[in-house]
C-alpha cells in the first residue's frame, strides 16, 4: 500500500499511456468494422452533421446568388451601354447611307468647280415642308456678302455633277446668313434654256416647283429641256443649272409660252450648301 500511496500518480499516468498506446493502435490498423462505441457516436452526430451541412451550403449558396446577381446587374450595365454605342455607329452609318450619292456629287463638284466655295450648314429653316427661307452658319467673317448665290452638288443626266442653284443670300450677320431659295412665290430668276437658248423669267409656287415664261411666245421648246440661270439682272451667277421643263403651256389669248419646272435640287432636303464668293 506504501509502494501504491508513493507511486500512485506515476502509476495513474502510466495507465492513461497504456491506453492512449492500445487505443491508437487499434484505431491506426486498416478496419472492416466500427466498433460499437464508433457507431453510437455516428448515429448521433450524422444528422447534425446532415443539418449543419445542409444549413452551411444554403448559406452559401444564398451569398454566392447575391454575388452572381450584383455580377449579373453590372453585366447587365455594360451590354446596354454597348448596345447605346452600336446603335449610335449604326445611326452613323446610315446617315453615310442615305447621304451617299449626295456626298459623292459634292465630291465631283469640289473637284471641277470654277468658283470658290464655302460650305455651310443649314441651321433652322422657316415653318412648312419647303426650304424656302433657311439660316446657314456662316457669315460675314467667313467672306459671305449680301446677294451671294447659293448653290448644291447635284447630277444631271445621271451622270454629269454640275452646280445646282438653290437660292442667294438676303441677309448676313457676323456668323449666320438668310438664304431665300428659288422656290420662294417672292423670288424670281432668269433662265435660258440650253438647248436653244431662249430665255425668260421663273418664280417659285406653294407646291415647291418652278413656273414661268418664256419672253419669245414662239420659242421652240419643249418636255425635258434643261434651264440654266442666264445671269440677267446680275441677282445670280450665270450658268447654273436650274432644272427641267416639265410642263409647256400654251394659250391664244397669251402673248408669252408657260412652261412648269422641276428644280435640279430636292428643296425638302437641304442639309448643307455652298455659297459663291466669287466671279468666273
Amino acid at each position: 500500500m506504501i509502494f501504491f500511496k508513493k507511486y500512485k500518480n506515476r502509476m495513474i499516468v502510466a495507465l492513461i499511456a497504456i491506453i492512449l498506446i492500445v487505443i491508437i493502435g487499434i484505431t491506426s490498423s486498416e478496419r472492416i468494422k466500427i466498433t460499437a462505441i464508433e457507431r453510437f457516436v455516428g448515429n448521433v452526430f450524422s444528422p447534425v452533421q446532415k443539418v449543419v451541412f445542409s444549413v452551411g451550403r444554403n448559406i452559401s449558396d444564398f451569398f454566392t446568388s447575391i454575388k452572381d446577381l450584383f455580377s449579373l446587374k453590372e453585366e447587365n450595365e455594360q451590354l446596354k451601354l454597348k448596345i447605346l454605342e452600336l446603335e449610335d455607329t449604326i445611326r452613323k452609318y446610315e446617315d453615310i447611307i442615305g447621304r451617299s450619292e449626295y456626298l459623292i456629287n459634292e465630291k465631283k463638284l469640289l473637284e471641277n468647280t470654277s468658283y470658290n466655295l464655302i460650305a455651310a450648314q443649314v441651321t433652322g429653316k422657316e415653318p412648312g415642308n419647303w426650304f424656302n427661307r433657311f439660316t446657314i452658319d456662316k457669315g460675314l467673317k467667313d467672306g459671305i456678302r449680301k446677294g451671294d448665290t447659293v448653290i448644291q452638288a447635284v447630277k444631271v443626266d445621271g451622270e454629269i455633277v454640275q452646280e445646282g442653284v438653290v437660292g442667294r443670300i438676303i441677309d448676313v450677320g457676323d456668323n449666320w446668313a438668310k438664304v431665300i431659295s428659288i422656290i420662294d412665290e417672292s423670288n424670281n430668276i432668269s433662265f435660258k434654256v440650253i438647248r436653244t437658248q431662249d430665255g425668260g423669267i421663273l418664280s417659285g409656287n406653294i407646291d415647291g416647283n418652278l413656273s414661268g415664261y418664256l419672253f419669245d411666245s414662239k420659242a421652240d421648246i419643249m418636255k425635258g429641256d434643261k434651264l440654266f440661270s442666264s445671269g440677267l439682272g446680275g441677282i445670280y451667277v450665270d450658268n447654273l443649272y436650274i432644272g427641267e421643263i416639265t410642263n409647256v403651256i400654251k394659250e391664244d389669248e397669251d402673248l408669252a409660252k408657260k412652261i412648269e419646272v422641276e428644280p435640279a435640287v430636292d428643296f425638302k432636303k437641304i442639309y448643307k450648301v455652298f455659297v459663291i464668293t466669287n466671279r468666273r
